[in-house]
C-alpha cells in the first residue's frame, strides 16, 4: 500500500484548527516510527507546504513541497475541490488520507476522511452570524459531501459517530471510532512565574461562544461570592474581563496565549483544580492533560466530554452554576475526593495511548 496523507492546507496557529494540525503531526510521526520495516505500507507520502515542512518532513517520510499559498483562501478551495485527484494519481496513492475532514469532489480511489466534529453546524443553530456565514455555509457543505461520499470515516468519539449518523444516515459501516492518542505533557519542577500568589482554580476558554468563557467567568463570580476564602482563578485563552459580566473585586487573572508550552503546564500543573465548561467538543483534550499532571478536573457534561472524562472527573451541567459551584468546593476542600480523583486521572488517560491508537488506525487505513 502506497498511502498519502493530505496536509497543504495545515498551517500551525492559523485558523481554528490547531487541535487537528497536533493531531496530524502526530499520527505522522507515530505511523511512520511503526512502518519501519514497511509492514504495514510500501511507502508514506505528505502532500505539505512551506510553513510545515520542519514538522512533517521527517526520516521515513517521502514529503511533497505543493505549490501555492495556504494561507489564500481560495487557494486552498481549489485545491481541495479539485486538485488533489490528479496528486493522488501522479503519486499512485492506494489510499489517501485527509486529516481535516474534507476530499475532494471528483475522487474514485480510495480514500480516509478524518471527522472531527460538526460544530460548524452547532454555530449555524445556535450562533448564527458569530463565524462568516459564507464560509461556515461552505465548511457545512463540504463536510455534508465527504460524509456522503467517503470510502471510509474516521471520527474520534462515540458522540460525533452518532451526529455524523444523524447528518447522514446509513454511513454508520463506513464509521470507525478511533479516540484521539493523548502525547505525553510534563511540567518543570519549578514553581511558574505566571502563578498568582495561593491556591488558584486553572481554565480554558476562548472568545469563540462554544468555549464558554462567560460560563466560566459567571460561574466563577459564584463561586467567589458564595465562599469565605476563595482561590484565584486563572483563565488561558481570553486576554481579559471586560467583555464578560463579572464583579470588578473577583481574583482573576487571564492570558490570552502563553507562548511557552512549558510554563502553560506548569501553570496548569499548579492549580488545585481545572475548569472545563465548553458547550460541544468532539474529543476534549484539556481534561486529560490536565489529569496527566494531576490536577483534579470539574467538566461539562455536554457532547463528547462525559465518554472522554469518564468517572476520572466531576461532570457538570455548564448552564448550572450552583451546581457547578458545588462540584468546585468538593474538589477543593475534600482531600479524600481529590486524591481519588488524581488517581482516577492517572488511569484514565492510559485508554488514550499511542501505541493502542496507532494500531487502529493502521487496521483501518489497510481496509
Amino acid at each position: 500500500m502506497r498511502l498519502v496523507i493530505d496536509c497543504f492546507k495545515l498551517v500551525k496557529g492559523k485558523g481554528k484548527s490547531i487541535g487537528i494540525y497536533n493531531l496530524a503531526q502526530s499520527l505522522v510521526q507515530h505511523l511512520t516510527a511503526t512502518n519501519k520495516s514497511g509492514e504495514h505500507c510500501e511507502e508514506i507520502i505528505v502532500l505539505g507546504n512551506e510553513y510545515n515542512r520542519k514538522d512533517f518532513d521527517i526520516p521515513g517520510i517521502r514529503f511533497v513541497l505543493m505549490k501555492g499559498n495556504p494561507l489564500n483562501k481560495l487557494t486552498c478551495m481549489v485545491w481541495e475541490l479539485f486538485l488533489v485527484p490528479g496528486k493522488a494519481r501522479k503519486y499512485r496513492a492506494d489510499r489517501i488520507l485527509f486529516p481535516r475532514g474534507y476530499r475532494p469532489l471528483f475522487y474514485r480511489g480510495k480514500d480516509t476522511v478524518i471527522i472531527h466534529d460538526l460544530i460548524p453546524f452547532y454555530y449555524d443553530k445556535h450562533f448564527p452570524g458569530v463565524l462568516n456565514r459564507f464560509e461556515n455555509a461552505y465548511i457545512m457543505s463540504r463536510l455534508k459531501a465527504s460524509m456522503k461520499h467517503a470510502d471510509r470515516i474516521i471520527t474520534i468519539s462515540e458522540f460525533s459517530r452518532k451526529e455524523i449518523d444523524a447528518m447522514c444516515p446509513g454511513s454508520g459501516s463506513r464509521v470507525n471510532v478511533i479516540y484521539n492518542g493523548l502525547n505525553k505533557v510534563e511540567a518543570s519542577e519549578e514553581k511558574c512565574a505566571l502563578s498568582p500568589q495561593g491556591p488558584y482554580i486553572y481554565a480554558t476558554a476562548s472568545k469563540l461562544p462554544h468555549k464558554n468563557a462567560a460560563g466560566v467567568l459567571k460561574t466563577y463570580d459564584a463561586y467567589f461570592h458564595q465562599t469565605d476564602n476563595p482561590a484565584r482563578l486563572v483563565v488561558v485563552g481570553i486576554p481579559g474581563t471586560e467583555e464578560f459580566e463579572i464583579s470588578e473585586e473577583a481574583y482573576v487573572t487571564c492570558y490570552k496565549y502563553i507562548e511557552r508550552t512549558e510554563d502553560m503546564h506548569s501553570l496548569l500543573a499548579g492549580a488545585r483544580a481545572f475548569l472545563f465548561l465548553s458547550l460541544i467538543e468532539g474529543f476534549g483534550f484539556p481534561p486529560l492533560e490536565a489529569m496527566q499532571l494531576g490536577v483534579p478536573v470539574v467538566s461539562s457534561d455536554r457532547t463528547a466530554l462525559a465518554e472522554v472524562v469518564g468517572d476520572a472527573g466531576l461532570l457538570t451541567d455548564p448552564d448550572n452554576y450552583a451546581q457547578t459551584v458545588e462540584c468546585l468546593n468538593r474538589v477543593l476542600e475534600d482531600e479524600e475526593l481529590r486524591a481519588g480523583l488524581i488517581q482516577k486521572g492517572y488511569a484514565n488517560v492510559k485508554r488514550f495511548d499511542w501505541d493502542s491508537r496507532i494500531a487502529a488506525y493502521w487496521e483501518e487505513l489497510s481496509r
